[in-house]
């Protein structure tokens, strides 16, 4: 039911919001040299690697850049650590960041079933060989594009905090709980707390 209910929800947004998706694009496009949409390869379910779609929010290369802001701030072993004020970010990339907007295309990928629309957010495979064998327990259920730790303060939340909500879920899932959470996510959005 769960994973029906993601597909026919995500391919029904895509459709209501596709005005919205092309505006985006399109300002993405204008706004600095490179691509619209960025693919990045996450580790989905039982650790399987999918291509994750999002807006792009950075400069083309910022990627070969991370792993100098990471020494540089002394945080190259912790997973989920945001740069503050990162210079890699595009001016209208904050403005997508601030309301999510970003994100939109991975309705997409919950369309194509790498991903539920709540779950445990998807990992890159640097964060998730820092994991231990509890943790990655995480791995056992489709990863979300939004959950318990997103709606709990998301950038905010420290990494052994999020792991345990995510925990959390997949042990007490149910389909009340992921109604719950998408009426959270709403709220989270829309006040922008925690996004970074």
């Amino acid at each position: 039911m769960k994973h029906t209910a993601d597909r026919m929800i995500a391919l029904l947004s895509l459709v209501v919001l596709s005005p919205v998706l092309l505006a985006i694009a399109v300002t993405v496009l204008l706004s600095s040299p490179g691509p619209a949409l960025f693919a990045h390869e996450r580790i989905g379910l039982n650790g399987r690697p999918f291509r994750m779609w999002k807006f792009r929010s950075m400069r083309t290369g910022a990627d070969e850049e991370l792993a100098t802001f990471l020494r540089e701030h002394g945080r190259e072993n912790e997973p989920l650590f945001k740069i503050p004020e990162d210079p890699r970010i595009t001016s209208v990339g904050r403005v997508l960041r601030r309301w999510s907007l970003d994100e939109l295309p991975q309705l997409w990928n919950v369309v194509l079933g790498h991903m539920s629309l709540v779950g445990p957010r998807p990992q890159v495979l640097a964060e998730v060989l820092l994991c231990d064998e509890q943790e990655r327990r995480r791995l056992t259920v489709k990863p979300g594009l939004t959950g318990l730790w997103q709606v709990s303060g998301r950038s905010q939340v420290p990494w052994k905090e999020a792991v345990r909500m995510d925990l959390r879920y997949v042990e007490r899932w149910s389909l009340l709980l992921d109604i719950r959470i998408l009426a959270r996510t709403l709220k989270a959005v829309i006040s922008g707390r925690g996004a970074v």
